[in-house]
């Protein structure tokens, strides 16, 4: 049997691969514990000046944690199960400061998890499979793994937006919005990875892989996030809180509007107003802070009631239809979700 991750040392490069292609490459606990011990491994070793990451397979590159073990254990052991997250965060705050370059090729489907092990390193190349999105609102969650960092960032409000609706970002979307750094074609990868790995590094790794992949970089063609950026520039930035902007949206009119109403409809109502403040807090805060922030909103998600029912709903019993408590916006408060932000006895400590 193969592991579920793999690491190689080529050339200059250590390249890792998540190996769970069956699994759309969802992450175990073990992989994060081992894909962390690894990068702190190659981060010392002068034998190694920069690190890769792809998914083994055609459709993912890692569509996230293993949401229905997460499911079964957290019923069980709310706290214990928390632990995935702890080492999970850990790895996420370690590519962020990572001090060699890191290169992810998310050529395929990128979600949860998945944008944790990429987003928060110094290149991301999309290609003509690539499908982008945080759809944690819709299970009872929240955009996590460092999300409460890297959607405020970017630009017209199209983080809040990925965040809230669970949007799905094609290559160009992707492009358009600064999730990924390059786009390449699927067929040009394999070739773009070997001229990468055959480096002759310089005195400036970043440099010389930059150019390289500016090098393979092509048009990913139109960007439909880009014809409906002015209204989501106007209906999701600029709100003192969630009810000013639920409020803008009921009252605007347009069908940008419209269609996000629609969306929220099917999400997790606690969930809604979790992630608005956590994208909210995580504007101002650094990264580390972001993940304490987001441990201590995690701990308290897996003692509650809707990420259970969303899952059930979505992969279990798949019948779509959750029963969120409360059951609508208007139902959460404000001390609610303040309370989910509150200090913790074993506190996420970094690195």
């Amino acid at each position: 049997m193969s592991a579920d991750i793999l690491f190689e040392k080529i050339n200059d490069w250590g390249v890792i691969t998540l190996n769970r292609p069956d699994q759309l490459n969802a992450l175990s606990f073990d992989m994060v514990k081992r894909m962390r011990a690894q990068l702190i491994e190659w981060e010392r070793s002068p034998a190694v000046k920069a690190a890769l990451i792809k998914g083994a397979g055609e459709r993912a590159f890692c569509a996230g944690a293993d949401i229905r073990r997460l499911h079964d254990d957290g019923k069980i052991d709310p706290v214990g199960t928390s632990e995935f997250f702890r080492e999970e965060y850990r790895l996420n705050a370690l590519i962020h400061h990572f001090v060699k370059p890191y290169v992810a090729i998310i050529d395929g489907i990128v979600m949860g998890g998945g944008v944790g092990l990429s987003a928060h390193g110094d290149f991301r190349i999309a290609g003509d499979r690539t499908l982008f999105a945080m759809p944690e609102t819709g299970i009872g969650l929240f955009p996590d793994v460092g999300g409460g960092h890297f959607l405020p960032r970017l630009h017209d409000g199209l983080g809040l937006y990925y965040a809230l609706t669970g949007a799905r970002a094609k290559a160009a979307d992707c492009m358009a919005a600064g999730v990924a750094t390059h786009y390449a074609p699927t067929v040009q990868i394999p070739v773009l990875l070997r001229e990468l790995t055959g480096l002759d590094f310089g005195s400036n790794p970043h440099a010389d892989i930059e150019a390289v992949l500016d090098g393979y970089a092509e048009d990913p063609g139109e960007s439909h996030v880009n014809e409906i950026r002015p209204a989501l520039a106007r209906l999701f930035t600029g709100h003192a809180g969630f009810d000013d902007f639920y409020a803008t949206l009921k009252a605007d009119g347009h069908d940008v509007a419209a269609d996000m109403l629609r969306i929220f409809a099917r999400m997790s109502p606690t969930s809604l107003k979790l992630t608005y403040e956590q994208m909210r807090r995580g504007s101002t805060l650094d990264f580390d802070e972001a993940m304490k922030m987001e441990f201590r909103i995690v701990r308290r998600v897996m003692e509650g009631h809707d990420f259970f029912e969303g899952v059930r709903a979505a992969i279990i019993d798949k019948d779509k239809n959750p029963r969120w408590s409360p059951a609508t916006v208007e139902g959460v408060s404000d001390a609610d979700i303040a309370a989910y932000f509150e200090p913790i006895k074993d506190e996420l400590t970094l690195p």
